[in-house]
């Protein structure tokens, strides 16, 4: 039994068999942050915000997240590299090591809810073995009040131990750090890795289970604002592609970055209580209500700080994955409830390295759910070993790895979407203009926000059939003219000065789309399959 220091209940982990432990209930920030500064290695910037780093991992490891495959999931969950199968005796016997590695341990304990929807609130008990980890749950989640804390009763329970080091053979994973959903017992257990996305990514990834599965609602890894008009607009995006810099707007409210379900009742709402953002090259110029965000409450990621105690957001030398987390209250401009109403723009965002894709196109519904399903993007050289010109990267829905069931199904709950509530679904790249990686340049972010305020105010809908061109390759409905943006721009071929060059390279993308689909085919619909590249 353990007795809350900022409060008067008491909670008890005996449950797990966890019952020699002083636990930390419901600490606040300023408590969490002391302590991680005093024992557990965390340092400030100039102006006070806490800033930690996560050890061997900087980033989430795929191949090292399982879910137990039992009577809930065998024949729902689409099994494969994404969705590893982990046997549900083999799960018992690591729980039972885990929390007897973390029992007589100091533990923090939080508990918390996912879900500003009312109707779909998923009541969390976080149990984390370092304070900046339950931190960062405070942040990233939402936060109960006094008054529902009194009768709170969690249904889902993440136990995050990052100093246990599993045995592969004893424990049955790949290697010795793990994230294992299961849903019979409702526990999310990871260990061996102190990167804190492996807490939020293990919930995000339960609800894009639960969600389609038992309330008939579209999970979907995306940002989310809302205009004065009362409009819903959706940003769609892998990391690097400006997802949550275009949706943090000042004349927008913002209704979340990162994860928001779709309800039957054509509502939009948060599943978290921050924001989860990369800083690397962060610019106050360009990027300032995330700059601005970055106070005492927030978490630093993997950034190396200045003599002066400033950060140096230029230097990768850790990972390029520096990332910050905050609450969402450390934005000015948010909607209060995170809910938003009638959606009627949604946006993909891909950060093309090829220079083919245009800078925004219009999409059908069977482009869009081909498009969706692809999740495309584009490494460049530089970001990894190895990596000596653009290579594609495809990520299904735009987060295949936090998506349990086949990407068709996901994909057809959008297609449906668009069609009854009267969506547009925009390609954006934000990617390079007038030649690949290493020719062109990156597109300046003012012609994207502008091209992006065309979609909002209706202009670009409501442009005549003469204003779109259809791309030769793709077959994508791109606009002839954008209000503040140079035309020759609007034109991918157009803005390299080489034809010949253009469509070798447009050419060898298409094949990079029509292999990655090849796996989706046999459950995706004609009308699917039609709106990939015509060439």
């Amino acid at each position: 039994m353990a007795t809350n220091t900022a409060a008067t209940q008491t909670i008890s982990l005996s449950k797990y068999g966890i019952t020699n432990s002083k636990i930390n209930y419901q600490l606040s920030p300023e408590e969490l942050q002391q302590r991680s500064i005093a024992s557990y290695g965390g340092k400030e910037t100039k102006n006070g915000t806490l800033v930690v780093h996560t050890g061997e991992f900087t980033g989430r490891s795929p191949l090292d997240r399982f879910i137990v495959k039992d009577s809930i999931t065998q024949d729902l969950v689409w099994w494969g590299n994404v969705n590893i199968p982990f046997n549900k005796k083999d799960f018992d016997n690591l729980l039972k090591r885990v929390t007897e590695y973390l029992d007589g341990k100091e533990l923090f304990v939080r508990d918390a809810y996912a879900c500003a929807h009312e109707d779909y609130q998923l009541n969390l008990r976080v149990i984390n073995e370092y304070p900046w980890s339950n931190m960062f749950a405070y942040n990233m989640f939402l936060r109960p009040d006094e008054d529902q804390l009194a009768s709170f009763d969690p249904e889902w329970t993440i136990i995050n131990a990052p100093g246990f080091m599993a045995d592969p053979k004893t424990d049955r994973t790949r290697q010795h750090n793990f994230a294992i959903l299961n849903f019979s017992d409702k526990i999310a257990l990871i260990g061996g890795t102190g990167y804190t996305g492996e807490i939020k990514k293990g919930i995000f990834s339960a609800l894009n289970f639960i969600l389609p599965v038992n309330k008939n609602t579209l999970p979907m890894h995306c940002s989310a604002n809302v205009g004065k008009d009362g409009k819903t607009a959706i940003f769609f995006g892998l990391s690097g592609t400006g997802k949550t810099t275009l949706s943090t707007d000042p004349d927008r409210e913002l209704i979340g970055d990162d994860e928001h379900g779709w309800t039957a009742s054509n509502e939009v709402f948060n599943f978290e209580g921050g924001c989860y953002a990369k800083v690397i090259n962060l610019n106050k110029d360009q990027e300032p209500e995330i700059f601005n965000a970055i106070k005492p409450g927030a978490i630093l990621e993997n950034v190396v700080l200045n003599e002066d105690g400033t950060v140096n957001f230029e230097d990768t030398s850790i990972t390029q994955n520096t990332r910050v987390s905050y609450p969402i209250h450390h934005i000015d401009n948010i909607k209060e409830p995170s809910i938003g109403k009638n959606p009627k723009n949604i946006f993909f965002l891909t950060a093309d390295a090829f220079g083919v894709l245009p800078p925004i196109s219009k999409l059908t519904p069977g482009q869009a759910a081909y498009h969706f399903i692809s999740g495309y993007t584009a490494k460049v050289a530089g970001t990894e070993a190895g990596v000596n010109e653009p290579v594609p990267s495809f990520s299904a829905c735009f987060g295949a790895p936090f998506m349990p069931l086949h990407p068709t199904k996901y994909a057809e709950m959008l297609s449906a979407k668009m069609k009854e509530q009267d969506v547009t679904v925009w390609l954006v790249n934000t990617g390079w203009t007038g030649g690949p990686y290493g020719v062109g340049h990156r597109m300046p972010l003012k012609y994207t926000r502008a091209m992006i305020a065309a979609a909002l105010d209706g202009s670009l809908e409501a442009a005549n059939k003469d204003n779109y061109h259809t791309h030769s390759m793709f077959g994508l409905a791109q606009p002839r003219t954008v209000p503040g943006v140079p035309t020759e721009v609007l034109s991918p071929r157009k803005s390299w000065n080489n034809d010949t060059g253009y469509y070798e390279t447009a050419a060898k993308l298409t094949r990079f789309f029509r292999e990655n689909f090849k796996k989706f085919e046999e459950q995706a619909s004609p009308e699917i399959i039609a709106g990939g590249p015509l060439k």
